[in-house]
């Protein structure tokens, strides 16, 4: 009886056996089909880095530490120094709908109650001789009353020489709203240098002067992606803007900032090592009131634009199939010569 038990058993384990060899040559064809779907899909190294713009949320923010106090405002998010008495950076997403906004000027400086050790306060500049100098200007949040009244929070303050901040600083605030006419939207972070003192100190909270400000702008709207940044001395200055323009990186290195870290290490990296003036429009943006009005008028209805959600899972599935063909490709570059892979399966660049 255990002799024909058996080959009974042996059969039906070989026939196990081969159902399961049968489900892993399944699968082993189903991974072959995704890998190979995969690099079809997968964008160019171009398309990617120059096309590859997706939602990021909070792109504006530089990187900071936890415990570091950083503050939410309307229309902008900003970082305060207590050592300096202001805010080391601000940084917002300006577009062109919200340049041709209605709200007034306030001019109503005053203390900022969420600095929770208490912002620099107006005694601090009366009779310094120096202006209270906006970070994100007054006439980038015309869009809200309540922006615009936020803008003029001490803690959006910055110790100017006069003749700077309604000369050139003003200028270069008024060319960034330019920026963001003519691209669409535009990122901006801008501050002052504190990493060059010791510094001239003013009020009783010995607010400190800088000796130069900074911008960075990031242009990432399709079809073209670009940055630019700017450092200016603190001191009132007749040259043209673009000489004071360099690269983001070179920003970082002087103020000890990083600069949009959520873009794509690649994208990053090719944004903030390079700028050209001349792909910027360096006009200065003005518009009358009546220009205002019109514009609200004329504006066409909101078309139906991609979801952040969607856009979000859209340039994470493209970042994954990009490494995807990037690892493949220095996989297979181990065994066959590049040239000769680039000619045979020109998928894989």
């Amino acid at each position: 009886m255990a002799t024909k038990k058996k080959p009974a058993i042996q059969k039906r384990t070989a026939t196990k056996a081969k159902k399961r060899g049968k489900r892993l040559l399944l699968l082993l064809a189903l991974i072959v089909v995704l890998w190979v779907l995969s690099l079809v899909f997968a964008p160019t190294e171009a398309e990617y880095l120059v096309h590859g713009a997706s939602y990021i949320s909070d792109l504006e923010l530089p990187a900071y530490d936890d415990g570091e106090i950083v503050v939410r405002h309307p229309g902008f998010t900003l970082l305060y120094d207590e050592e300096h008495e202001q805010a080391r950076w601000v940084a917002y997403h300006l577009t062109r709908d919200e340049l041709y906004g209605t709200a007034k000027r306030k001019d109503n400086f005053r203390s900022d109650p969420s600095i929770p050790t208490g912002s620099a306060e107006l005694a601090d500049y009366r009779g310094s001789g120096y202006d209270r100098g906006h970070l994100i200007p007054a006439g980038d949040l015309t869009w809200s009353e309540e922006a615009m009244s936020a803008s003029f929070f001490l803690s959006n303050m910055s110790p100017q020489e006069g003749s700077f901040n309604r000369g050139i600083w003003s200028q270069l605030e008024a060319v960034v709203r330019n920026f963001a006419d003519s691209e669409g939207a535009v990122y901006v972070v801008t501050g002052p240098v504190l990493t060059d003192g010791p510094y001239k100190t003013i009020g009783e909270n010995e607010v400190s002067v800088p000796n130069a400000y900074y911008k960075v702008i990031l242009d990432y709207e399709e079809p073209v992606l670009k940055a630019i940044g700017f450092v200016l001395p603190n001191e009132g200055s007749k040259s043209d803007l673009k000489t004071f323009a360099t690269t983001v990186r070179e920003v970082e290195e002087l103020t000890g900032l990083d600069f949009f870290h959520r873009l794509p290490d690649t994208q990053e990296e090719l944004l903030e090592t390079r700028y050209d003036t001349e792909a910027w429009d360096f006009s200065t943006f003005t518009a009358t009131e009546k220009a205002r009005q019109a514009y609200q008028s004329a504006a066409p209805q909101p078309k139906k634009e991609e979801s952040g959600t969607y856009r979000l899972i859209k340039g994470t599935l493209d970042t994954v199939l990009l490494i995807i063909k990037r690892e493949s490709r220095s996989l297979i570059e181990l065994f066959i010569p590049r040239s000769q892979l680039k000619r045979a399966v020109p998928l894989l660049y």
